[in-house]
């Protein structure tokens, strides 16, 4: 099992961004898999792992903003313990642990290290 669930990049122009990943990505038979209309697109060969998307907070994309690092959890209690264990050790809380609109069973949590990197732990188990 890999540690890593997807990668996601930010951008200033969605529209832009998925005309050129749709071409950039077709031969290595990725397709588009997700589109959340003016918010993110994912491509994939059996799931979402590369995404891009409009930073959430509303500011300026960036090579960091909007730049995030998917960690696979094998159950809900993982991202559970994740968050609260992040938050304890000093993260900032940028998503509490909940279900996520971008796969079945999906359920994630988003902190932000004491260094400002974004890190979200997810896993995509029923309740």
């Amino acid at each position: 099992m890999s540690i890593l669930t997807h990668i996601t990049l930010g951008t200033a122009d969605l529209g832009r961004a998925k005309n050129f990943y749709d071409e950039v990505l077709a031969p290595l038979h990725y397709k588009r898999m997700i589109d959340i209309e003016g918010r993110i697109c994912g491509w994939g060969i059996d799931a979402p792992q590369f995404l891009v998307g409009l930073p959430r907070n509303g500011e300026a994309a960036t090579s960091s903003n909007g730049f995030t690092i998917g960690l696979a959890a094998p159950n809900r209690a993982a991202v559970d313990q994740f968050h609260a264990r992040a938050l304890a050790l000093g993260a900032t809380d940028e998503g509490a642990p909940g279900p996520r609109p971008f796969g079945k069973d999906a359920y994630a949590a988003y902190i932000r290290d004491p260094d400002g990197h974004k890190i979200m732990a997810n896993c995509r188990t029923p309740e």
